[in-house]
């Protein structure tokens, strides 16, 4: 697992690579957290398009990084997701937490409409 930071104009991307799993998250946690407070910035952009495996250890990754940046009265922004993780994403039920851009919002919801 690897992960990329870079803050830009109070916004701190992370661009994660390879597999998030049980093994891998604690540490991606800590990285991310240090970088936020320490950036204090105001919106954080986790980008899965490089994530190649995610087990429910990703949804804890997520929410805890959503919580964070709603006590520092930030937000959290989701990219990058696939199919298999957007899907694992939407039964967990984060699918209905404004952490989606709108257009992959839009999308989404196209294509879940053309799947039932």
């Amino acid at each position: 697992m690897k992960i990329d930071l870079k803050h830009e104009d109070g916004t701190l991307t992370a661009l994660l690579t390879g597999e998030l799993d049980h093994h891998t998250a604690g540490d991606m946690r800590e990285k991310i957290d240090a970088a936020a407070l320490s950036g204090r910035c105001r919106r954080l952009v986790l980008d899965f398009s490089g994530i190649s495996f995610m087990d429910s250890s990703g949804v804890g990754l997520i929410m805890g990084r959503y919580r964070l940046m709603q006590t520092m009265g930030g937000s959290l922004q989701i990219q990058g997701a696939g199919p298999r993780l957007e899907r694992m994403i939407r039964l967990a039920g984060l699918d209905k937490l404004p952490i989606w851009p709108e257009n992959e919002k839009n999308e989404r919801k196209n294509d879940h409409e053309t799947h039932q």
